[in-house]
């Protein structure tokens, strides 16, 4: 707050003949460093000003070469790096290093058939600040989706947004460089969860939380919420099952690049969709579709923003970015979309 010599002058009591410019030199070195001194870590604080950087190095052990023998200059390729946390609490075990290679690899032949490569960039690792081993993944919602209108539409109008918690931990883990919000990073947490709003009786709603193996944080339910450069986040908390190592990994990258929820074919999206056939639902299969039909998935996926195609001199090609902000309906997916009736949540005559 500024304030004028005078009114200093009948505060203070400055005599007039007294050369107070150092008093006003003292007074502003104080004020700059009461605004610049750093507090401790406050959960609740909308500053990200005292979010330390974690520190990481790359798994040396891993032949990422060979790795990435399957890479093609001309084909369209995803960019993935894994940020895997060396202090892990002993009993945590649902994630291993060989499981996450095991994923990546199933991934990259999942993904075979559409063209479209899986870049492992680097699996990295480091210690991070024990309080981001888990985390609420958003707030609890304040207004459930009654029908009216379907889900997408439904996100569009009232989208997902971080907590402060996950926002730091997010901060905290991911390196910021040029393309960082081209790229998808797996991170793995012990524990993710995720709160929704479902119907419990009559007219009434209750808060769900699921306990989540991966999650995408997708731009059709954060669309504008997550910070540009951590958009392409993915957590990661569950490999342990066989199917899980096949599928998760290329599951959660669906959600990501093709921009969808658990949808498929005559199959309308919901939170949690069990069914067989589709990649994008909970289940055994693996098949991306084409077409309306198959709800667009393929065409989707080769529209997204994190792929690119390298020119002859070694430089990115990125496929355009989101115009607003990734809705399922934003306008670089064209016609690619469906447009779906919403599903009333409770009786129509309550």
């Amino acid at each position: 707050m500024y304030h004028s010599p005078t009114y200093l002058k009948k505060v203070f009591i400055i005599p007039q003949k007294l050369n107070y410019a150092p008093f006003f030199l003292l007074l502003a070195a104080t004020f700059l460093f009461q605004c610049s001194s750093k507090q401790p870590y406050n959960e609740d604080q909308t500053t990200s000003l005292n979010v330390k950087k974690a520190s990481w190095s790359i798994i040396d052990t891993i032949d990422y070469t060979t790795l990435n023998a399957d890479i093609e200059l001309s084909k369209p390729t995803m960019d993935v790096g894994v940020y895997l946390p060396s202090n892990l609490d002993p009993d945590f075990k649902k994630i291993t290093l060989d499981r996450i290679v095991t994923g990546l690899q199933a991934a990259k032949e999942i993904y075979a058939p559409t063209g479209v490569q899986v870049n492992v960039l680097w699996i990295k690792t480091g210690e991070i600040n024990p309080s981001y081993l888990s985390i609420q993944a958003n707030k609890v919602p304040g207004v459930p989706n009654t029908g009216y209108i379907n889900l997408y539409k439904h996100s569009q109008r009232h989208p997902a947004e971080l907590t402060e918690h996950a926002s730091n931990a997010l901060e905290h883990i991911i390196e910021v460089e040029e393309d960082s919000h081209r790229t998808l990073y797996f991170v793995v947490f012990q524990d993710v969860f995720y709160p929704f709003l479902t119907v419990s009786e009559g007219r009434n709603w209750t808060m769900k939380t699921v306990r989540t193996g991966g999650l995408s944080f997708p731009s059709y339910s954060y669309p504008g919420t997550i910070p540009k450069p951590y958009r392409g986040v993915i957590s990661l908390s569950n490999l342990e099952r066989p199917d899980r190592q096949r599928r998760t990994i290329a599951h959660e990258i669906g959600h990501k690049v093709m921009n969808v929820s658990h949808e498929y074919m005559d199959i309308s999206p919901e939170h949690e969709v069990y069914a067989d056939g589709g990649l994008m639902v909970y289940g055994n299969g693996e098949e991306i579709p084409s077409e309306e039909a198959g709800r667009w998935h393929l065409e989707r996926l080769l529209l997204s923003p994190y792929l690119y195609v390298l020119d002859s001199n070694g430089i990115k090609k990125w496929n355009p970015d989101y115009q607003e902000n990734g809705h399922y309906y934003d306008p670089i997916y064209m016609n690619y979309s469906i447009d779906f009736p919403g599903t009333p949540a409770i009786a129509e005559d309550w």
